[in-house]
C-alpha cells in the first residue's frame, strides 16, 4: 500500500512541478519532462508492468491537461515505460549511466514521435528547426532535471522497498 501511495505522490508532485514551477523557469519555452523521467525510472527500477502502468497514468494526465484528443500521450508513455522495463534485469542501482542514457533515448524518441505524428502528418516539414529548437533543448533540460530527480526516486525505492524479492534474483 505504501508503494502505491509513494508512486501516486511522485506522479502528482512531478505533474505539479512540471506544469507550474518549471513552466515559470522555462528556457525558451522549453520545460523538462518530469513525467517522462518518472516513467523511465520506474520502468527501469520496477520492471515492465509497473513501467507500463505508471507510463499510462502519466500520459493520461498529460492527455487530460494538454492534448486535444485522449490517449496519444498515454499510449506513448506506456510504450516508453514498458521498453525501459525490459532492461530491468540489466539494471544496477549504483550505476547511474544506464538510467541517464535511457532517459536521453526516451526523450529523443518521445520528441521524434511527437514531431512525426503531431506535425509532419499535418504538412509541417520543419524537422531541423523542431530538432534544434525543441527536441534537443528539451533533452538537455530533462537530463539536468534527471540528475536531480533520479537519485530521489532511487532513494525512495530503496528506503521503502528494500525487502523486494525481485531484487534478489540473479541476472540470468
Amino acid at each position: 500500500m505504501l508503494k502505491k501511495i509513494m508512486t501516486v505522490l511522485f506522479i502528482l508532485i512531478c505533474l505539479i512541478l512540471q506544469c507550474s514551477v518549471l513552466s515559470a523557469l522555462s528556457l525558451g519555452g522549453i520545460v523538462p519532462n518530469l513525467l517522462l523521467i518518472l516513467t523511465s525510472a520506474y520502468g527501469l527500477i520496477r520492471g515492465e508492468k509497473d513501467g507500463l502502468l505508471i507510463g499510462f497514468f502519466c500520459g493520461l494526465l498529460l492527455d487530460i491537461l494538454f492534448s486535444d484528443f485522449l490517449g496519444f500521450y498515454a499510449l506513448l508513455m506506456m510504450y516508453i515505460g514498458f521498453l525501459n522495463g525490459k532492461l530491468n534485469r540489466a539494471y544496477y542501482p549504483e550505476d547511474y549511466k544506464l538510467p541517464i542514457a535511457l532517459i536521453v533515448i526516451s526523450d529523443l524518441t518521445y520528441g521524434l514521435i511527437c514531431y512525426v505524428l503531431l506535425f509532419l502528418l499535418r504538412g509541417k516539414f520543419y524537422f531541423f528547426y523542431y530538432l534544434g529548437h525543441v527536441i534537443l533543448p528539451e533533452v538537455v533540460y530533462t537530463v539536468v532535471a534527471a540528475i536531480v530527480l533520479y537519485p530521489l526516486i532511487l532513494f525512495a525505492e530503496q528506503k521503502f522497498h528494500s525487502g523486494d524479492k525481485r531484487r534478489t534474483k540473479g541476472f540470468v
